[in-house]
């Protein structure tokens, strides 16, 4: 159960739990979070090449254009997903298999009420579920040449007498030390599933390709905020956080992005910075205090996010069952 402090902190971004509908409001959650890799990481669409972009980068007179890095937003929704769905398995008990099959998914677990899924063709359960957790692409503070290498390796097989061989390219690989601001948009969520969310994000530890051996990221949860609309974009705040950078030194624009590391600590300040600037200038968010943040974190043990997830259990298949009833009027 989620306590009534917290409930009270998040009631401008969130819906009570005895009141979730199937019609879109303007209550949004949003989790500022800085994905530091801790190891090697491969994100890659074409499973070879690292995915990078263009943008321009602003700063009074100085401008310049530099080629970051990208965590497409299905490389992280995908991952977190296999985790809340590892955490349901271990908290929850349902008498119907949720996995990420969209022919197996369950629309009336916690899960994938929240995150959504595919109508499945079930008698029962035939409907599709629109996920209310949202991602973007993240950007990297620093340049694809600074934070990329591309890595070449032999196969010469067991024999101690070799002939010579061709090298082989490995996929580009993403250097420990990458910083990624991005953010997490829950909208029209309870407080249970805030929790549920933040959870997820404090503990998975592993992004992109071959997981097991590469994708270690620390997920350093920044802030929480709440109002009536989405937030800023990564791409905003990563120019931001490259521009705070700069300021902080004699440094151009050009040096932060090609520097060979970058302080995450700093980073960390920068990307809060840059997210409260906007909240009290552009955008109908306002901070939760940080103590708020600090509670829904001891939620996220097995013991206290079970209490938490029961309570959600019967509300989500709830919010579903009404659903299914509509759509059948």
């Amino acid at each position: 159960m989620i306590p009534d402090n917290i409930t009270n902190a998040l009631a401008d971004g969130t819906v009570p739990v005895d009141s979730m509908t199937n019609t879109p409001g303007t209550n949004y959650t949003t989790l500022l979070v800085l994905r530091e890799l801790e190891s090697h990481a491969v994100f890659t669409t074409n499973g070879q090449d690292a995915d990078i972009t263009s943008l321009p980068i602003i700063d009074g007179d100085e401008s310049i254009e530099y080629s970051p890095g990208l965590m497409f937003m299905r490389k992280q929704t995908g991952s977190d997903r296999r985790t809340g769905k590892a955490i349901q398995r271990e908290l929850l008990e349902y008498e119907r298999s949720d996995s990420m099959d969209v022919n197996d998914m369950n629309p009336q677990s916690v899960e994938s009420a929240l995150y959504g899924s595919a109508a499945s063709g079930d008698d029962d359960v035939d409907i599709g579920v629109t996920s209310r957790v949202m991602y973007d692409t993240a950007f990297t503070v620093r340049d694809a040449s600074a934070c990329i290498d591309e890595k070449f390796q032999n196969a010469p097989g067991e024999g101690y007498a070799k002939g010579s061989t061709a090298n082989i390219r490995e996929p580009d690989f993403f250097e420990p030390g990458t910083l990624f601001p991005c953010t997490i948009t829950l909208r029209d969520a309870t407080p249970a599933e805030v929790a549920f969310v933040t959870a997820i994000t404090s503990r998975n530890k592993r992004y992109g390709a071959a997981t097991t051996r590469l994708g270690r990221v620390n997920n350093r949860v920044l802030g929480l905020y709440t109002g009536s609309e989405e937030g800023c974009s990564n791409r905003e705040l990563t120019a931001e956080t490259i521009v705070s950078f700069a300021s902080e030194g004699d440094r151009t624009l050009g040096d932060i992005v090609q520097a060979p590391v970058l302080n995450a600590d700093q980073a960390a300040t920068f990307v809060r910075e840059a997210y409260d600037a906007a909240c009290a200038e552009e955008i109908a968010q306002a901070p939760v205090d940080d103590e708020i943040l600090d509670e829904i974190l001891t939620l996220t043990g097995d013991e206290e996010l079970q209490t938490v997830l029961e309570t959600q259990q019967s509300h989500s298949q709830t919010f579903i069952d009404d659903a299914i009833a509509a759509d059948e009027n």
